[in-house]
């Protein structure tokens, strides 16, 4: 073994209190197994500014035990650099069902671990005793004035994985110098501090509040402002089915429910329960499309249900499913419920704001890979849209900005079914999205109205915008690099292309290096990141499109969309030939073949 790999499984063994990673990495050395012991032990997972997310297990690559306790006590310390008051107001930590029995390791354990280094330095603590969403973490960050909020979550990642998710004190998801500093301040605390591992130390603690009761009440006293027509509810024949996909949400969208006046919806029981196995699903993200959806569409059948509801695990993403008259279920994208909340809430607000002076602090946000279709309605209607970069710790922080500056930030959406529809939580949040939607589709009910026959209408009105977003799999970083450089210097050094198969090509945007043809000085006006790899390609017929690499999963994903001016647009043409410029781009930008990459499983 090299003596790297030698000096990090020694403080292991030496480190370590859990004997069944402690068993693993013994049995490992014992082997002579270098392969495995280089996956565990090769490169410490990066703290990014999506926290940590990764497989549990034995390791410093890992999530477990030791690597909970090195990550919260670099977090310790740099809280308390970043704020005198910290002892006083302290941090709330939360977490949701996920669990690894080989390694001993869930999510629960982990929660009870990274209360320690707190204690150790004196500070308030809210820890959630109970699983909740996600949501509820940044909602809490706000309600109590809180320096930061801690949740122990993978999302919709795969079974094995488990993550480790911050809110700043603003209650939005950290951005960009935090996650440097969080990742120095990891590495200069490694060694476990004298207390680490003692359970002793959690007994009766004054320092330790549990906020559940509190929080669940005044966060649905906060979604009730979002109800607009409670008697609709109330008498609504709409009929709904909800499934948490064996997650955390079912008791949240329950109280929503009995929040806006509805009766409940019908859960789907195989998966009403929290179960870190996922035993009914390939993928426990309602994202991938029906199959997650089965036993919701078996349920809608039975009990005469026209709409479905699905959450991911952690209940901040949601997908909706509508019975068309053809008695096939259609599932909306991300950017299709993005265009119906967007006008929902929009059509909502006006009703009751008829100043239309006020329309000048109206901002809703999206981010840059998904649908153009709120500028469309901002531009028509006169309130302002800003794009973002992707992901929602963008968003928040944004909207935190605007809100500060006295503004109303109505609406926030991206592709990847998250939806921010109440500004008391600063994150996409899929229990205030899953009651709204409802809300949405009985009020439609009452004008005869379908979401679809809704969706149609809007994109009348404001333009047809046409979108299809899909990914590679490809597990090898410097494929994935290779890939993007070919495009950097498709014809010939440091030239992008200019058409790809029949396709003209008339802007492009590249926000790893910085590099923005549109702009005068050709210097990109949104942030660039060297770390991650994104370039979009404007088209001459009007189509957009951007490949960038995901931040917490193995994939290089696309997105794109035609977008035609309001009016008689034949909407199949319009597919047809996005799905065309969507096949030029498989085969000439991605080349599948020779990158060796896999497909998304239909």
């Amino acid at each position: 073994m090299d003596t790297r790999l030698d000096q990090e499984t020694a403080r292991w063994l030496r480190w370590d209190k859990n004997p069944l990673t402690l068993e693993s990495v013994k049995q490992l050395i014992a082997d002579g197994n270098k392969e495995e012991l280089e996956k565990c032990f090769g490169a410490r997972m990066e703290f990014g500014t999506a926290g940590l997310r990764a497989p549990m297990g034995a390791g410093i690559s890992r999530m477990n035990g030791l690597t909970i306790i090195q990550t919260t006590q670099g977090f310790c310390r740099y809280l308390e650099k970043q704020f005198s008051d910290l002892k006083q107001r302290g941090v709330v930590i939360s977490f949701d069902a996920r669990a690894h029995p080989p390694s001993g390791g869930n999510s629960r354990r982990y929660l009870r671990i990274l209360k320690k280094p707190f204690f150790v330095v004196y500070l308030v603590e809210y820890a959630f005793s109970e699983i909740k969403p996600t949501p509820a973490q940044p909602y809490t960050v706000l309600h109590l004035k809180l320096c930061a909020g801690i949740m122990i979550t993978a999302s919709h990642n795969p079974k094995q994985d488990n993550g480790y998710k911050v809110y700043w004190d603003n209650g939005a998801q950290i951005t960009s110098p935090h996650d440097k500093g969080i990742s120095q301040a990891i590495e200069e605390n490694l060694e476990p501090w004298p207390q680490a591992w003692d359970d002793s130390l959690l007994n009766g603690s004054p320092l330790l509040h549990d906020p559940s009761a509190s929080i669940k009440k005044s966060y649905f006293e906060d979604l009730k402002k979002y109800c607009f027509h409670r008697s609709v509810n109330r008498e609504t024949k709409v009929k709904f089915v909800h499934t948490s996909v064996h997650g955390v949400g079912h008791d949240f969208v329950q109280s929503a429910f009995k929040a806006f006046d509805f009766a409940p919806p019908e859960a789907v029981p195989e998966q009403k329960d929290p179960d870190p196995e996922f035993p009914t699903v390939k993928y426990p993200n309602p994202e991938e499309g029906k199959g997650v959806l089965t036993l919701s569409f078996a349920l809608a059948d039975k009990t005469k249900a026209r709409i479905i509801l699905a959450n991911d695990p952690d209940a901040d993403r949601l997908a909706v499913a509508e019975k068309q008259d053809s008695g096939e279920w259609r599932v909306f994208s991300g950017n299709e419920l993005g265009a119906l909340l967007g006008w929902w809430l929009f059509t909502s607000w006006k009703e009751k704001n008829q100043d239309h002076s006020a329309l000048k602090d109206i901002y809703m946000l999206s981010s840059t890979v998904s649908s153009k279709i709120l500028r469309a309605i901002a531009l028509k209607e006169g309130f302002h849209f800003e794009e973002t970069l992707t992901g929602f710790k963008w968003m928040g922080n944004r909207a935190r900005q605007l809100i500060d500056q006295g503004k109303n930030v109505l609406f926030a959406f991206e592709e990847a079914i998250g939806y921010m529809c109440c500004p008391f939580v600063l994150d996409k949040d899929g229990v205030s999205a899953a009651v709204i939607s409802a809300e949405l589709a009985s009020f439609l009910a009452t004008k005869n109205l379908t979401l679809s026959q809704q969706l149609k209408a809007i994109y009348v009105e404001y333009g047809y915008h046409i979108t299809k977003a899909s990914y590679f799999i490809c597990h090898d970083q410097g494929t994935i690099k290779q890939l993007f450089e070919n495009l950097r210097n498709y014809d010939g050094k440091n030239n992008y292309p200019k058409t790809c198969g029949r396709f003209a090509i008339s802007g492009i945007r590249d926000l790893t290096t910085g590099y923005d043809d549109s702009q005068p000085d050709k210097k990109a006006v949104l942030p660039t990141s060297k770390s991650s790899q994104m370039i979009t390609f404007t088209f001459a017929n009007g189509g957009v499109a951007t490949m960038r690499t995901s931040g917490t999963e193995p994939k290089i994903k696309y997105y794109s969309e035609l977008c035609a001016p309001p009016g008689n647009s034949d909407p199949e043409q319009l597919k047809k030939e996005l799905n065309e410029l969507v096949s030029a781009i498989e085969e000439h930008f991605f080349q599948p073949q020779k990158y060796n990459l896999q497909p998304k499983a239909e």
